[in-house]
């Protein structure tokens, strides 16, 4: 039996389309059951549409607090009783309810390669930084933000003369390429978090995840 996926959004979807089509393989392990979005007006939502997914909006404005938005999205998750949740540019820093909740079935995708550059602006802080490679990571979701284990990671190069624009297409591409094959993983459970590891087909991966250099 397939897995059954809900999806976090709160833009465009690229990745959530990248998932989509995936999903479409015979031999994928899950299937997106609903796309949820803290903003309506997001393309995003169009995209699970025309893919004739369930969509629903709830909106962080309506709520008085973090806590109380977070408690209202675990209800309409649980709507579908997923196996896995994807957060997929999802902009919301979550609750530590919420990731208890939901421990070991909530992975996210972060462009850098972790634990460097947490949080925002990551390609323009590795260019500032002079780094010669950038990339992007999969990681399970902990309380710390950005700060679960690592699944699996893509490297990218950087180059003299690329811009914080040029070098997110160029990890744009990988991210499209890794969040489905890892989707996939935690669908079939070759990938599962125990404690605050994450082991494939049973094995504790390295702090940089799968098939690392080190």
């Amino acid at each position: 039996m397939r897995s059954r996926i809900v999806v976090l959004i709160s833009g465009g979807g690229t990745n959530l389309q990248a998932i989509i089509d995936a999903s479409k393989q015979d031999n994928y392990g899950g299937d997106i059951v609903a796309v949820v979005s803290n903003k309506a007006d997001v393309y995003g939502l169009t995209r699970a549409q025309d893919a004739e997914i369930p969509t629903s909006v709830l909106s962080h404005k309506d709520f008085d607090s973090r806590e109380e938005y977070d408690s209202a999205l675990i209800t309409e998750i649980n709507n579908y009783q997923p196996d896995l949740i994807v957060l997929a540019g999802f902009m919301r820093i979550l609750t530590a309810k919420f990731v208890q909740k939901f421990q070991g079935r909530l992975i996210n995708i972060h462009p850098s390669l972790l634990p460097k550059y947490q949080g925002l602006h990551t390609h323009q802080r590795a260019i500032d930084a002079g780094d010669t490679e950038h990339g992007v990571s999969v990681h399970f979701v902990t309380e710390e933000l950005d700060g679960g284990p690592v699944i699996l990671q893509a490297k990218v190069p950087v180059f003299p003369e690329d811009t914080a624009d040029e070098l997110a297409l160029r990890v744009h591409q990988q991210e499209h390429r890794i969040y489905p094959m890892v989707v996939n993983w935690c669908c079939t459970k070759r990938v599962t978090m125990v404690k605050e590891s994450a082991l494939f087909d049973g094995v504790i991966l390295p702090v940089s995840g799968y098939a690392s250099e080190e």
